[in-house]
């Protein structure tokens, strides 16, 4: 495995086998609260990640004990100016941005606290994997703003309108057993194992064809919010760029000899 560092607090981990990247969150010191640095750091991360081809599947995780992240650095807001803190705007939507806009699937391993901008983090991912000591929320109106990591866009699009209303308006946290029958986390483990089970299922997905991945993976996003006829119509060009790639061949070939697949990866 080898890593590359973005700035001091994310880090990019490129396992050896299996396609599969992890995107780490490392500013244990402030249990990842989201810097302008860090936010800065993050949106990097997600640009070589998004260019890097043999990349097929991100795992986004934290190096802290008991948290995944606790949101925006209210502590360096504090001493914002009106003009510092629309300065800062587009830098930290970059991070948000970036993670939701990846082309292939990710895999959220959450643990511990995962609040307001850290909960909107693990929402821009396909998946979430969380452990028994997993607490999500969006408090933002309790400090005097929104959600405005994508929250308010994503979470109703998981849970509808009117829950994902109830916990917005209400700001509450809620624990890892009432967030798995909610659906605000999508597999729930024994504490300690998100990683590990995030790590997994991510090798598996990247076990597939990177083309067809990619092609599922936009069909996915572009056609959420439309009606079925539109939703249809983006499937069937998703399914274009698959239906003549070297993938395709080769994952009918390998069908046929009861092989492996040896993806050319386009």
């Amino acid at each position: 495995m080898s890593e590359e560092r973005f700035g001091e607090f994310v880090a990019v981990r490129r396992h050896e086998q299996g396609h599969v990247a992890e995107l780490v969150l490392d500013r244990p010191k402030a249990m990842n609260a989201v810097s302008t640095e860090m936010a800065r750091s993050i949106a990097g991360a997600c640009t070589a990640l998004g260019e890097d081809r043999d990349v097929r599947a991100v795992v986004l995780t934290s190096t802290h004990e008991r948290a995944f992240c606790v949101g925006a650095d209210l502590k360096e807001r504090n001493s914002f100016s009106d003009a510092d803190l629309l300065r800062q705007r587009p830098v930290t939507r970059g991070a948000y941005t970036g993670v939701l806009e990846l082309p292939v699937p990710t895999v959220a391993a959450v643990h511990g606290f995962a609040l307001g901008g850290g909960f909107e983090l693990a929402l821009a991912c396909d998946v979430i994997v969380a452990d028994r000591t997993a607490v999500v929320g969006l408090p933002e109106v309790s400090v005097g703003v929104i959600p405005g990591g994508g929250g308010t866009q994503l979470l109703p699009r998981r849970v509808g309108a009117a829950r994902a209303a109830e916990l917005i308006f209400s700001a509450r946290r809620v624990e890892a057993a009432e967030a798995g029958e909610l659906g605000l986390v999508d597999q729930l483990v024994e504490e300690g194992r998100d990683r590990e089970a995030a790590l997994a299922l991510a090798a598996r997905i990247a076990g597939n064809s990177p083309v067809g991945l990619r092609a599922a993976k936009r069909a996915l996003r572009l056609g959420q919010g439309l009606d079925l006829r539109a939703g249809l119509e983006v499937e069937d060009a998703a399914w274009r760029t698959t239906a003549f790639s070297g993938d395709r061949a080769e994952g009918v070939a390998a069908f046929n000899e009861r092989r492996k697949p040896q993806w050319p990866g386009e």
